[in-house]
């Protein structure tokens, strides 16, 4: 479908939603014009007159607010063409073989994405100002030939005009969304001050002894809950005309991306991008906010700069990652195609032989990569987050978090503790309750599922050891952390390994068989015990 058409059906919808709004009024127009000429009791008529000035209003409103959302755009680090040469030489390079103009701005952002828009006026009619977002951790990941992939597939968006139309579609999505919400907000309010009275009125009525109804608002903004479902009937029809437009544009601008990138590159960089993704989140949850809750944050760079270190560890992973590609079912509400049928599609094209080209890594556009990274930190990261102190290196970011989390413990353990013997939980206490054997009758204040409520005997220590497992390995190394005895090991390729004070013999010491010794089905805290007394004296 050619821009002129798209444009439109855009049109079309966006008219489609005013006329809905147009025959809602006429419709209670035609109410009110009823009740008049038929001589409605006036306090029936009174009160139908204002429901349908009540529900005029936001149908009103959502018609005649008329303001295109803005593009207040992501948070970001605006690059020029003096700060980044080689990455504006190689954008406008594209931008003149896709056959578009250049975005005005690039801004580099902290996520696995690349996006691109245009601040159109007169709803689309005139091209306005164009910003590009690319993730920085894209270029961590990528090639220089699959960014470049990459930069053809969002360029491709302008030259197909997808940009520039998005003003209609967006404009009109916003608008149905904004009047769905403000008779779902009336809806809620009515139906609040009806319980508020119901409440009221039961409270009266067992004062005096009477049977309280009942709590019923089924019926309360019954009228707005319906124009809301007329709007939303009207938004389904509305989204999945524009969202399948939306995913035909994704195909054409991956074919504009094969033509000028190469069809290797382009499929190479479909594939890698849901592993970048998956490695991002990983990341970022278990590596560069490892240390929050201690108020810790990596050195200066390295919160978006270890991921780099992370991905040349977990090489393998990735590759494996690459050959699994997401097949989620397709909805009619999804904007993009699935992965796999994108990278189908492209690697269905006939061979160009361009598959040694820009190998080397896409970072390299960069003019100062470490300097870039650190200013990414400055313009991405919240204030709350700049104001954490900084670690020397990763390993001290590593001992001070896991420090902070054994000192802070709170297991369901140390809660059933708390509530069985009605005191602080502590380490020996737990341990004398082993010993006296009632360790399963502890073990009946954890959270249990129903089934291990239900089970008794062997089937029931079964059900819970997993978790006085875990409970119990932390309880012993936060007590060994307190005095210092712990030595944490950091690693990129693999999770953080603990290390025990060495026994007598100079071997290390074995706290997972002392703990499952402590939880066995004939308990003996002898291990244990040993384990702790003997690191009083290493």
């Amino acid at each position: 479908m050619g821009a002129t058409l798209r444009a439109i059906r855009a049109l079309v919808l966006l008219a489609g939603f005013y006329l809905l709004g147009v025959l809602l009024l006429a419709a209670l127009a035609g109410i009110d014009y009823a009740l008049y000429a038929f001589d409605a009791p006036s306090s029936l008529a009174a009160k139908l007159y204002i429901v349908s000035v009540l529900l005029a209003i936001p149908v009103v409103r959502g018609m005649f607010m008329l303001r295109t959302p803005r593009d207040e755009g992501m948070h970001g680090l605006h690059v020029t063409e003096a700060d980044e040469p080689r990455l504006w030489h190689t954008v406008r390079e594209l931008a003149e073989q896709v056959g578009t103009r250049a975005p005005a701005e690039i801004v580099l952002t902290g996520d696995v994405n690349a996006a691109v828009t245009e601040n159109a006026r007169f709803l689309g009619l005139l091209p306005g100002k164009r910003r590009l977002y690319l993730g920085v951790p894209l270029m961590q990941g990528l090639s220089e030939a699959q960014l470049r992939a990459v930069l053809c597939h969002e360029l491709g968006h302008y030259s197909n005009s997808d940009t520039r139309l998005a003003a209609i579609t967006v404009r009109g999505r916003a608008q149905v969304l904004r009047t769905i919400r403000h008779f779902e907000e009336r809806a809620a309010k009515t139906a609040g001050r009806e319980r508020d009275r119901q409440e009221k009125k039961a409270a009266k009525a067992t004062a005096k002894g009477k049977q309280a109804r009942e709590i019923d608002t089924g019926r309360a903004g019954i009228t707005y809950r319906t124009m809301a479902r007329l709007y939303t009937g009207y938004a389904k029809l509305y989204f999945r005309a524009t969202l399948a437009g939306s995913r035909r544009q994704e195909y054409a601008a991956d074919l504009a991306s094969a033509r000028i990138a190469g069809r290797d590159a382009t499929a190479s960089a479909l594939r890698e991008i849901p592993a970048l993704d998956a490695a991002h989140d990983f990341y970022m949850q278990s590596y560069a906010t490892l240390g929050a809750p201690a108020g810790l944050l990596p050195p200066r760079g390295e919160v978006f700069g270890g991921f780099g270190h992370l991905l040349s560890a977990r090489a393998l992973e990735l590759a494996e990652m690459r050959t699994e590609l997401p097949t989620e079912p397709t909805s009619p509400y999804d904007s993009h195609p699935p992965i796999a049928e994108r990278v189908r599609r492209i690697e269905a094209l006939p061979a160009d032989g361009r598959t040694d080209e820009a190998k080397g890594a896409a970072l390299g556009l960069l003019a100062h990569p470490e300097r870039t990274l650190a200013a990414l930190e400055e313009a991405v990261l919240t204030e709350e987050a700049r104001a954490l102190r900084r670690t020397a290196d990763w390993q001290e970011l590593l001992d001070g978090s896991m420090g902070s989390r054994l000192a802070g413990l709170d297991s369901p353990l140390h809660r059933a503790l708390a509530m069985y013997t009605q005191d602080t939980p502590t380490l020996p206490a737990l341990l004398q309750i082993i010993d006296e054997g009632r360790l399963w009758k502890l073990a009946q204040r954890l959270p249990l599922s129903d089934e291990a409520a239900a089970a008794n005997g062997r089937a029931f220590r079964e059900f819970v050891r997993p978790v006085l497992r875990t409970s119990l390995s932390n309880m012993a190394l936060a007590k060994l952390g307190s005095r210092g005895l712990l030595r944490w090991e950091f690693s990129w390729a693999e999770a953080a390994t603990v290390h025990l004070p060495r026994a007598a013999d100079g071997t290390e010491a074995d706290l997972d068989g002392a703990v499952d010794a402590a939880i066995a089905d004939v308990p003996d805290t002898a291990p244990l015990r040993a384990l702790l007394a003997s690191s009083r004296t290493s």
